[in-house]
Parts: structure tokens; sequence; C-alpha cells
């Protein structure tokens, strides 16, 4: 025989309302976390729900707090946005204005740069991240040869016509 579960699950929403809610829920976590409500409106325990679920019987009393106090909103997910970056917010914009005036940067030559002026040292990938939060593209580089002529375009049209008006 089971024992009563000695912790109440509040009922913000009707049965008809959490399923609803599950059709249309998106977030996988998120699903996961309504499912185990909807265990929990069906009479189980926290743990006869969680088992359900595959998770710690301590994260089931968890969401079960969080759904308690805050309804489907204590469900979603809480990230607390990871480490904090090693460039403040000002150094940040003063790199953003730095690497706007050329537009031919590498990422070895950015994190280079970020070493010389704020003695920051990124990786290659970290420094790729940063620049996509700019708003900055990567691009193959365009290969320039050094024996091109400055008027490249203008002596290709010149011979053009000359071998047009041969033929």
């Amino acid at each position: 025989m089971v024992r009563p579960e000695g912790i109440f699950i509040e009922r913000h929403m009707t049965v008809e309302e959490l399923d609803k809610q599950i059709k249309l829920e998106k977030n996988a976590t998120l699903l996961k976390r309504l499912y185990f409500i909807k265990y929990r409106y069906g009479e189980l325990s926290v743990e006869e729900s969680i088992q359900r679920i595959g998770s710690s019987k301590q994260t089931g009393y968890t969401w079960q707090e969080r759904w308690n106090q805050d309804g489907y909103d204590g469900l979603k997910p809480r990230y607390s946005g990871g480490r904090r970056s090693k460039l403040a917010d000002k150094q940040k914009e003063q790199l953003k204005i730095m690497l706007t005036k050329r537009d031919d940067w590498t990422t070895e030559a950015a994190r280079e740069l970020i070493f010389k002026e704020f003695d920051v040292k990124y990786s290659l990938k970290q420094v790729r991240v940063i620049l996509h939060n700019f708003g900055m593209k990567l691009a193959k580089p365009y290969s320039h040869d050094y024996r091109r002529p400055d008027d490249a375009e203008e002596q290709l049209k010149k011979k053009s016509r000359r071998w047009m008006m041969t033929q």
C-alpha cells in the first residue's frame, strides 16, 4: 500500500488546460515538467511521477515546489547565463569600434588585438563567438595577387575591345 503524499500539488489549471498546454508545448524540457505535473494531478506520488519521467526524486520535489509557487512560469528553465566574460561591456564596445575600422580581420588577428589592447587571452572559438555577437560575418579571405596592376580592369577592357575588332 502506497503511503499518501505529504506534499499537496496546487491546481493552477484544470486537467483539460494542462493537456492542451502539453499538446502546444514545443520546448522538450518544459514538456517533461508538464508531464510530471500531469502525473501529480493524477494522484501519483512525487516519487512515482518522477520515475516515469526518468529524473531524480529531488528534481521532482523542486519542480513541484516551483509549480506550487509560480504555476506554469515556475516550470520554465532558469538559466544563470554561464561564466562572466573576461571583457567588460565597455571594453567590448571599444573592441567593436576598433574592429569596424577595418573589414579584413582574421580570427587570429582579432585575438591578437584583444590580447594587445586588453591583456585578455581567448581561444579562437571564443573570438569567433564574440565576432558573431557583434554581427560580423566570417568569410574566407579574398586572395590578392601582388603582381596585379591597379588598373587591371581598364587594361582588360582595352585588350578585349582590340581583340573584338580583329575578329
